[in-house]
């Protein structure tokens, strides 16, 4: 798995469940997951070690 992979799943898991109407609902909803996602470090920190990778200060 590499880093997209864990970042898109996050994203699916979230609006898994959406009914939308049309393609901008969509597109709104996965664009406020990744807002939502930039505020949690912690998880990209997650999708980074599930994809063997580590970062380093």
């Amino acid at each position: 798995m590499n880093l997209q992979d864990g970042i898109w799943s996050m994203v699916k898991r979230d609006i898994g469940n959406l009914a939308a109407a049309d393609l901008s609902q969509i597109t709104r909803a996965v664009n406020r997951r990744l807002k939502m996602l930039r505020y949690r470090p912690e998880a990209v920190n997650g999708c980074l070690t599930g994809a063997g990778l580590v970062l380093e200060a």
